[in-house]
């Protein structure tokens, strides 16, 4: 089978899930979208509003930025793959609660591991949280992990790790805007050092 076709089946699995409460409360799964044989996979952290509806990750206020920043890079959201560490949207937008992402991640794993991409950006402290503890990586804080690169071992693949703060703290706070405009080109530098994206 293609890798579209095993993403295809993970994301008829996750529309229909019954596993954790926050079936109860969504209108649609976010699955994730993007290009099936990407060498990069961003990872935020769940859906929000405008994604419940939609059923797809970041298409708001957020989803916009996160589109601008990956231009600004050399890439349209069509060449990478998008996702989040759990499916649903928490009811109010609440943090994702442990035993959630514990059931929903099962999902995640089986995207990277037909992906198998080259780099991951974790978007936020919980997807950070989520990778680097896959990784046997010591995860302190968002503020202290972002804008570096850690080589990984993740489900038995070496990937490149990039945390950097969620888009959305953007909209709410300018400084945090300045520094994930600087960690993307940080990206940008390593994906050229490797020959993973356009010069």
């Amino acid at each position: 089978m293609s890798n579209r076709e095993l993403l295809d089946n993970v994301a008829t699995e996750v529309v229909v899930c019954p596993k954790c409460r926050l079936w109860k409360t969504r209108t649609k799964a976010v699955p994730g979208v993007g290009n099936p044989e990407s060498r990069l996979v961003l990872i935020g952290e769940a859906p929000g509003r405008s994604e419940d509806i939609v059923g797809e990750p970041f298409v708001g206020a957020a989803g916009k930025f996160l589109d601008a920043l990956l231009f600004e890079i050399g890439f349209s959201r069509a060449e990478v793959f998008i996702t989040n560490i759990v499916k649903c949207r928490p009811p109010e937008n609440r943090d994702p609660q442990p035993d959630e992402i514990e059931t929903c991640t099962p999902y995640l794993n089986r995207q990277i591991g037909i992906i198998q991409p080259a780099a991951i950006v974790t978007l936020g402290k919980h997807s950070t949280a989520y990778v680097f503890n896959k990784a046997k990586i010591p995860f302190h804080s968002i503020t202290q992990a972002h804008g570096k690169m850690y080589e990984a071992d993740i489900l038995g693949m070496k990937i490149m790790v990039f945390p950097t703060f969620h888009p959305a703290a953007a909209l709410y706070n300018a400084r945090y805007e300045s520094q994930i405009r600087e960690d993307f080109q940080a990206i940008r530098k390593e994906l050229l050092k490797r020959n993973l994206v356009k010069p």
